[in-house]
């Protein structure tokens, strides 16, 4: 019986291997529209897919950011401005996008804007702190997406989500996790809603990768500047020896676990814009598919006391 167990799950592995390679046959004439584009992902994605021939629409928050971008780039490469945090500047930039698509609509929304800090210890944290991160990371790309969606309807386009393999283990505490958990929530009903309309809607869920996001120094200087602000009572029941080896974690994720090629995460970006069909989900990364995926699946008191293990102990706990 066993046999035909495998010869079933043999073809199935083929026929998902031929579909997965089946690409679109041109790309020349379809919009993508990308925001974060100062640095990191964002940057580098508009770069290939100008180069590949997509039309490409990028948004950055600054003008500095937008400038170098639009230096040296080849192939069709526009640029505005976009906070998505501000409801006004996502209208205007919406704006700027039908401009651009006319009539054809929108093929591609690539939601890659997203911040970090302040990561650390939930009860260091402020709600401003989970206020800003999920303004971002979740409430902005919700908010772009729904502005864009006749567009893309009118397309038969793709949504492309960037998450984490932080949407699916909370490892850490902080507004990070509960955006990225958001964002694959959202992302699985657009899905199923957009389903008869022919729009297509992938989520890419990078595991730990070296951008302006996760730069050592910033989170260094943020975990410093909670440490500073907290309660003397707070302070005393993590103790000091717990904020040095937890700066020491940070600094051996990033050392050993961080990976500095974001082509990984960029190819699964075109892919789900240039394949003929897209996955639902990609994920990225050594420490993605090895690591933080396979714990997803995990019972989760085994997850908990794994992370206990690898965390400092605060000096004055419940024995």
């Amino acid at each position: 019986m066993w046999q035909y167990f495998l010869l079933v799950a043999l073809v199935w592995a083929l026929v998902w291997l031929v579909r997965d390679r089946q690409t679109l046959p041109s790309v020349k004439d379809k919009h993508v529209f990308i925001t974060g584009c100062d640095s990191g992902f964002g940057n580098l994605l508009a770069r290939r897919l100008a180069r590949r021939g997509y039309r490409v629409l990028a948004a950055c928050l600054t003008q500095k950011g937008a400038d170098g971008l639009q230096r040296g780039c080849a192939g069709h490469l526009r640029t505005t401005l976009l906070d998505v945090t501000c409801s006004e500047s996502i209208r205007r930039a919406a704006e700027w996008v039908r401009a651009e698509v006319g009539e054809k609509g929108l093929f591609g929304l690539v939601n890659n804007a997203g911040v970090a800090d302040p990561i650390g210890p939930t009860e260091w944290m402020s709600p401003r702190h989970f206020r800003h991160v999920l303004a971002v990371n979740a409430l902005g790309a919700i908010e772009v997406t729904l502005q864009l969606l006749p567009l893309l309807k009118r397309a038969r386009g793709r949504v492309v989500n960037t998450s984490s393999v932080l949407g699916r283990l909370a490892a850490n505490g902080g507004g990070y996790c509960p955006s990225k958990f958001c964002l694959e929530a959202f992302s699985d009903s657009l899905r199923r809603d957009m389903y008869h309309f022919g729009v297509k809607v992938s989520i890419v869920e990078p595991g730990f990768f070296k951008t302006a996001v996760t730069n050592l120094e910033s989170i260094e200087g943020s975990l410093r500047h909670l440490w500073d602000h907290l309660p003397p009572e707070t302070r005393l029941s993590y103790g000091e020896d717990f904020f040095h080896k937890y700066l020491q974690v940070q600094r051996l994720i990033m050392t050993f676990i961080c990976d500095g090629d974001l082509a990984k995460v960029t190819r699964c970006m075109e892919h789900a814009l240039g394949a003929r069909h897209p996955r639902t989900r990609y994920s990225a990364g050594w420490d993605a598919k090895l690591l933080w995926l396979p714990a997803s699946y995990l019972p989760a008191c085994v997850v908990d006391f794994a992370l206990a293990t690898i965390l400092p102990k605060p000096a004055h706990r419940v024995r």
